[in-house]
Parts: C-alpha cells; sequence; structure tokens
C-alpha cells in the first residue's frame, strides 16, 4: 500500500457526525491511516479548529479535514493561519467547497490520492470578521430554517415552518445593504458566497468555476410577495444580465460581486447562516475576501471539475 510523504507529518481533523456518519460508511479513517496520516476525530470536547491548531503545535505540516462545509471552513482558517496546505475530504452532506473543487463526491477517500502526490493550488477564503467561510453565509428565510430543531434530518420541513411569515410579508432581514443599485432596505434573502456563483446554465446552476476571483458574489432578494423555494432557479428566471455579468431585475432580485460587503441597520443582531451553521451576528455585518489565502493539496483525478466550454459560459 502506498504510503504518504515522509518529509510532511499529515494530520487529518474527522468529524464523525458529518454526512449523517458518512466517514464510517466510507472507512475513511482506515484509508487515511493506510496512507501514514493521523486521524483526530471532533467531539463534545474537541472542536476541529482546536484539534487542527493542536496538530499544529504538535508538528503537523500537512492538515487535512474530512467533513461538511462548517468543518472545513474551521480547519481551513487555521491552515491558513499557519501556512500549512490542506486537504479536503468531501465527507459531509452538501459538500458545496469540494464540489466546486472538483472532488469525487461519489466516492471521498479518493481525495487521500492528495496525500501521494498532490496537486499544490491556492484558492481565496471568505471572511466574517475573524470567522472563515469556504462556501457563504446567508440570511433570511434560509438562515431561519437552520434555527429550526431538527433541520438536518428534514430540511424540507424547516422550510415549511419558516417560509409562511416571508410568503406574508411578516418577516424580512433587519437590515439594509448599498449596492450597484442603489441602497436595498429589509431584503427578503441576502447570499454572500466565497467566490460568485454560476447562474447561467441549468447544469451547473449554483457552481463556483473559480474560487480564485479575489471576489464575494452577492445574491440580494428584495422584500416581495413570495419567496422562492429554490433561490438560484428563480434567480435564473428573471435576472437581467448586463455585459460585464452582474444584473439586478427591478421586480426581485439584485446580483454583483464585490471585494466587501456590509449589512447595517439598528436591530442588535442577525440570524445567519455560515457555512451551514447557525449563527447570531452583531450588526454591522461585515463580509470580505482573503484572495489566494488558503493553500490546498488537491489529487489529480478529479471527476467533478465542469469542463472547460462551460467554464467560458
Amino acid at each position: 500500500m502506498a504510503i504518504a510523504r515522509t518529509v510532511a507529518r499529515v494530520v487529518i481533523v474527522m468529524n464523525p457526525r458529518s454526512g449523517g456518519g458518512k466517514a464510517a460508511r466510507y472507512s475513511l479513517k482506515h484509508r487515511a491511516e493506510g496512507m501514514g496520516a493521523q486521524v483526530w476525530t471532533t467531539s463534545t470536547q474537541e472542536d476541529a479548529a482546536s484539534l487542527a491548531r493542536n496538530a499544529v503545535v504538535e508538528g503537523a505540516q500537512v492538515l487535512g479535514v474530512a467533513g461538511g462545509d462548517g468543518t472545513v471552513s474551521a480547519v481551513a482558517a487555521v491552515a491558513a493561519d499557519t501556512g500549512r496546505s490542506l486537504v479536503v475530504v468531501p465527507a459531509g452532506t452538501r459538500n458545496h467547497f469540494a464540489r466546486d473543487l472538483g472532488l469525487d463526491l461519489r466516492d471521498p477517500g479518493r481525495a487521500l490520492d492528495a496525500l501521494i502526490d498532490g496537486e499544490p493550488a491556492q484558492v481565496d477564503l471568505g471572511v466574517l470578521g475573524s470567522r472563515v467561510f469556504v462556501n457563504n453565509v446567508s440570511f433570511g428565510v434560509y438562515a431561519d430554517a437552520l434555527l429550526e430543531p431538527g433541520y438536518r434530518e428534514d430540511k424540507p420541513r424547516a422550510f415549511a415552518a419558516v417560509a409562511p411569515d416571508y410568503v406574508k410579508g411578516k418577516q424580512w432581514v433587519e437590515a439594509r445593504m448599498d449596492t450597484p443599485w442603489g441602497t436595498i432596505e429589509f431584503p427578503q434573502v441576502v447570499l454572500i458566497s466565497n467566490n460568485p456563483y454560476h447562474l447561467a446554465t441549468p447544469r451547473w446552476l449554483g457552481r463556483r468555476f473559480s474560487l480564485s476571483t479575489g471576489q464575494l458574489g452577492v445574491i440580494v432578494l428584495k422584500r416581495r410577495a413570495q419567496a422562492p423555494p429554490d433561490l438560484l432557479r428563480h434567480l435564473r428566471g428573471e435576472l437581467l444580465q448586463d455585459k460585464r455579468g452582474a444584473g439586478s431585475a427591478e421586480d426581485g432580485a439584485v446580483v454583483w460581486s464585490a471585494p466587501g460587503i456590509t449589512l447595517h441597520g439598528e436591530a442588535p443582531h442577525l440570524d445567519a447562516g455560515v457555512d451551514g451553521e447557525a449563527m447570531r451576528l452583531p450588526l454591522p455585518v461585515v463580509c470580505a475576501i482573503r484572495p489566494g489565502a488558503l493553500r490546498l493539496l488537491l489529487p489529480k483525478d478529479r471527476p467533478g471539475m465542469p469542463p472547460e466550454h462551460a467554464r467560458r459560459h
């Protein structure tokens, strides 16, 4: 069996609860240890960030992370701050970051091939104060659904529980934000992503073809009569593209890219979803981007990469 490079001590932080126990189903601990890596698992006593920091203190030269976007962002922050390369293993439910890196979501263990002959890459990180995000920060109906008991077990039920007040115009994001088309007061949904989402073609809807543009993607849905069940598909239907690829829909949506975004308001806090984790944030909320902040080791075979012609559209 192949052994990981001996010049670098590798520690993989693994969340055994992510993806409904995906790490165990795919024998990720056994596979990683067979490649010479140490595997440290999260627990109620030790979270992912603490384990990653301790691994660096004890001499880890390469960090790995097996879990969902929330676990990945915690370890990515440590890797970026300490100059370590990161190996990402998609062991969560959605795995947006791993998907956009082209990793094989059907067989998470294939990402461990990066330990043998990984290709280096550098990508951006979104930042929210001192917290890193690899996918997005959301406000509004999607963020509120995260706060519902049993969200991860039954997401449709959670959305159904919070959507009626938005549909009736009784609930909104208690904030305002400046856009290239003016200030929006009390939007229905705000979605700020680490690099912009692709919205032009159905097959690749919501993908990020690049994670190194140095820009945040911003989607704002204005307060309206009805909250769409699928924001990205709704946007594709009504978004008007301009020559720079940004756009606005007068009856609902505004989309653009920027290196920084601020939400202002008089409310004491906003409920938010940060890489799928529920948080309560004080206003103002300031999001920014750290270009090229994270070094990665990626397997050479990445079956999830979109074809070149798709990335040009």
